[in-house]
């Protein structure tokens, strides 16, 4: 790996992107993050991620550019796949994961933040899709998962940036703090997420991804079916004798 590193402390996973000035994502940066998070899901020692990016400017500073420039009709399929698969990795990861942005996150990089768990900003962190400035299209699904329809047809077609405080009044981000603060702030929520039953977390994973473009009955009767698998593991019932005796549980994975 020469732009992604991944650090385990306490059950918490922290994935870093670096690749100066600004993070921009390339061929190489996408199948990095992809193959970073595939592996997470092997772990037993990771129960949530916080991503985050090295740089006072950019969480992902969108697409490299010149990668654009040898963009064909011929050989864009193949390419947008990767994309595709390395946006996936974030989203089916089988832990909570959350995004500790910081910076610009423009196009890519608001993608990738929108396909996590949760998002604490930075407060000069700005969000933008600014495909229509440079030829291209995309990202404006993914910004659907945080901002109403009407903020993602303004946000895509002038390519204008909202910033962290701008997102939190749409409910798209959880916390806006200092960005001298930010990784503490995102570790806070995330030690918080660990100290759950890392069973019941990979099923509230499981059952979130699963039931968020159901409607209400089919996705309830999911939840359900989730329950039923839960009961049979020992830590479903240490949650509840934990309750009853008044202390704090202690999960044991089974």
């Amino acid at each position: 790996m020469d732009f992604v590193t991944l650090e385990v402390k306490d059950y918490i996973g922290i994935v870093t992107v670096n690749r100066p000035p600004v993070n921009a994502v390339n061929a190489q940066l996408y199948k990095e993050i992809a193959d970073t998070f595939r592996s997470i899901n092997e772990m037993d020692d990771v129960r949530v991620v916080v991503f985050r990016a090295e740089g006072e400017k950019a969480f992902l500073a969108g697409n490299d550019l010149n990668e654009f420039l040898t963009m064909t009709p011929e050989n864009a399929d193949e390419r947008m796949r990767k994309v595709r698969e390395s946006f996936w990795s974030v989203y089916d990861c089988k832990v909570p994961v959350i995004g500790a942005i910081n910076g610009i996150a423009p196009g890519t990089g608001l993608a990738y933040a929108s396909v996590c768990d949760i998002i604490i900003a930075s407060e000069n962190a700005t969000f933008s899709l600014p495909e229509i400035n440079v030829g291209v299209m995309g990202g404006a699904k993914h910004l659907s998962r945080l901002v109403p329809q009407m903020v993602v047809r303004y946000m895509h077609y002038t390519g204008k940036p909202m910033t962290a405080a701008e997102m939190k009044e749409y409910g798209a981000v959880l916390k806006v703090v200092p960005k001298e603060e930010l990784l503490d702030a995102a570790m806070i929520v995330a030690s918080e997420i660990s100290k759950k039953s890392p069973i019941a977390i990979k099923l509230a994973k499981q059952s979130l991804n699963t039931i968020e473009y159901m409607d209400l009955k089919e996705g309830y009767t999911y939840e359900q079916s989730l329950s039923r698998e839960l009961s049979g593991y020992e830590d479903s019932k240490e949650a509840v004798n934990a309750f009853f005796e008044k202390r704090e549980p202690v999960f044991k994975g089974k």
